[in-house]
């Protein structure tokens, strides 16, 4: 019984909301703007507001995690990991779960619309794409990644209609495109590893082959989208310095690609963005590289 919100918080999948930061491009990308106001406060001001979308971002997004959970609860005891998920293992009582969702679901959209009434129409977007994709989406070929791949671009568009600001759409196309890599590394690896014990149903229409040719054309689309973001976006300094962040993202794919082929670990992205010390590092050099760049020359 004490044991019951910590099960409770591990339901929530904490790790999993790495993938709300993507909230945070929109403050990076207009932090030049920023400093150049009279103070600091300003700054200060946009990245609260930036906190709160991801904090609202974070609760919404534990409630589809449970949702999910509860869905998919009979293929989870039987999956070789998942059975150890808190309602997968019994630790938490379905009913439990399903209130508990519920409850999280109408505080982050009620926290979502009190903060600006666009972040809680995105909130709920996101809310209903997500539940349509625990119900039925997930079970739909290419359709599935098309899906998850429309929920981190409703995260980036979050970050930019609470500090209302424009961002360029070749990072919208560019987010989108690296969220399907993502997402079919993903599929890749499940298969790799599937075991025909509690494995989602929509592996058996994937491929190898199949997974192989889509990484393969969704890898470079998003290398080329973001070189074309970088000296096309208006909202990026003129003297297109920002093309000095190539090759941090490009070794990204790489590293990410090289990771799910030798690794195996395309199945759990938010472990190799905690764990990976080079993707890491790459990351954080990414970071300081284009702060600096539109900090200097904004």
């Amino acid at each position: 019984m004490f044991l019951t919100p910590k099960y409770l918080l591990l339901a929530t999948r904490p790790r999993q909301w790495t993938k709300n930061l993507l909230i945070y491009f929109a403050f990076l990308f207009t932090i030049g703007e920023a400093w150049t106001i009279e103070s600091l406060n300003h700054a200060v001001h946009l990245l609260y507001k930036c906190t709160l979308a991801f904090v609202c971002f974070c609760i919404v997004s534990s409630a589809v995690y449970i949702i999910n959970d509860l869905v998919d609860i009979e293929k989870d005891k039987q999956h070789p990991t998942k059975r150890f998920r808190p309602l997968a293992a019994g630790l938490i009582s379905f009913n439990l779960a399903l209130v508990f969702s519920l409850l999280l679901s109408i505080i982050g959209i009620i926290s979502a619309f009190s903060i600006s009434f666009y972040l809680g129409l995105i909130a709920s977007l996101y809310l209903i794409t997500m539940v349509a994709y625990s119900f039925y989406l997930k079970n739909i070929v290419i359709l599935d990644v098309l899906t998850i791949s429309g929920g981190f671009v409703l995260r980036a568009v979050a970050g930019a209609v609470v500090l209302g600001v424009s961002i360029s759409p070749w990072l919208y196309v560019c987010t989108s495109l690296g969220a399907l890599f993502i997402g079919f590394s993903k599929r890749y690896s499940e298969l790799l590893l599937a075991t025909n014990i509690g494995q989602r149903e929509t592996l058996s229409n994937y491929s190898i082959k199949l997974l192989e040719q889509l990484i393969a054309i969704v890898a470079p689309s998003t290398l080329v989208s973001y070189i074309f973001y970088t000296f096309t976006a208006e909202t990026l300094p003129g003297n297109h310095a920002m093309m000095l962040t190539i090759p941090f993202v490009m070794y990204g794919l790489f590293r990410y690609l090289t990771l799910v082929h030798h690794e195996n670990l395309g199945e759990k992205p938010e472990e190799i963005l905690l764990t990976d010390m080079p993707l890491l590092i790459n990351i954080v050099l990414w970071l300081i590289t284009a702060s600096l760049i539109l900090f200097l020359f904004r």
